[in-house]
C-alpha cells in the first residue's frame, strides 16, 4: 500500500477540482486489508501522546489509526465528492467486542456509507471494522464535514441547554499537540498543524484532532468498550479545557463553551 503521506498528497491534488455542495452525490466504496501488523513502537508512542500507559492491549481508538490509510485512499479518490484536506471530524461511535493487542493481526475493512446534510455543509459517514478469525472485533462509525455554503433554511428554536456536568480535571493543550498527534497517527490534515495551514480552511489557529480528544477521554477508563462523541466546536491550540463526567456521560469544554459531548461505557 502506498505510504499515507503520498495518499494525502494525492487527496490534496484531487480535492482542487472538487466543489462540495448540497447536491453532492456519493458512490459508496470499500477497501480491505488483511492481517494488518501492529508496530509496537508506534502504538506505544500513540498511547503516550493520548494519555494511555503503554501496554499489550491497544487503546480503544487505535484501530481507527490502523484503518486511516484505507479511509484516506477512499477519500482521496477522484470519485469521492468531498475534498480530503480540510475535512472536520464531527462525530464518532466506537464499539469494542474483543480487546485487540499488539500481537493480533486484524483484517480491516473501511467503507464510505452515505452523505448527510449539515448546517455548515455536507458530512460523509465512514465505517471502519476490524475482524479476527472472521469475527467482528471492533467497529467505528465516523462522520466528517466538508464546510460549504448551505441554502438558507428555517431552524427551530434552540432547546434549553442541559445542565453542565461536574468538572473532574483540566487539560493544558500545547500548541504543538496537532503535530505530535499527526506524527503518531499519520493524520497530517493541515487544520491541525499550525495557524498558517489552518487559516485557508476557516480556522484562525490549528485545532486539536477529534481523534486525540476521543482517545484522551477513553484513556481515563482503559477498560471501556464503547464510546460515542459529538465534536460540537473546535478546540483551538494552544488552550486549556475542562473534562467533566457523570453517570457515563462526559464533556470537554472551556468554561460553559462545549467542545465535545458524549457517553462512555
Amino acid at each position: 500500500m502506498a505510504p499515507l503521506i503520498l495518499t494525502l498528497g494525492r487527496g490534496a491534488l484531487t480535492g482542487l477540482a472538487k466543489r462540495p455542495s448540497a447536491d453532492s452525490r456519493l458512490t459508496p466504496a470499500r477497501l480491505t486489508r488483511e492481517a494488518v501488523r501492529v508496530d509496537p513502537a508506534r502504538a506505544a508512542a500513540y498511547a503516550r501522546v493520548c494519555g494511555y500507559a503503554p501496554g499489550p492491549v491497544l487503546p480503544l481508538t487505535y484501530p481507527h489509526i490502523l484503518g486511516f490509510p484505507l479511509a484516506a485512499r477512499l477519500m482521496a479518490a477522484r470519485s469521492f465528492p468531498l475534498p480530503l484536506l480540510g475535512l472536520v471530524h464531527t462525530s464518532i461511535t466506537l464499539r469494542r467486542l474483543h480487546a485487540l493487542t499488539v500481537a493480533d493481526r486484524p483484517d480491516l475493512t473501511v467503507r464510505t456509507q452515505e452523505l448527510r446534510p449539515h448546517r455548515r455543509g455536507t458530512e460523509v459517514v465512514v465505517v471502519t471494522e476490524a475482524h479476527l478469525a472472521g469475527e467482528l472485533a471492533w467497529q467505528d462509525v465516523s462522520t466528517y464535514l466538508a464546510r460549504h455554503r448551505v441554502p438558507d433554511q428555517d431552524t427551530p428554536g434552540a432547546a434549553a441547554p442541559a445542565p453542565l456536568l461536574p468538572p473532574v480535571g483540566t487539560w493544558e493543550l500545547p500548541g504543538d499537540l496537532g503535530r505530535r498527534h499527526a506524527r503518531v497517527s499519520g493524520d497530517y490534515n493541515p487544520i491541525h498543524l499550525s495557524g498558517p495551514t489552518a487559516r485557508p480552511f476557516g480556522f484562525r489557529r490549528a485545532i486539536v484532532h477529534g481523534m486525540w480528544t476521543a482517545a484522551r477521554v477513553a484513556s481515563l477508563d482503559p477498560d471501556a468498550h464503547a464510546l460515542d462523541a459529538d465534536f460540537r466546536a473546535p478546540v483551538l491550540l494552544p488552550s486549556t479545557v475542562q473534562y467533566a463526567m457523570a453517570g457515563g456521560r462526559f464533556e470537554v469544554r472551556s468554561g460553559s463553551h462545549l467542545h465535545v459531548a458524549g457517553t462512555m461505557s
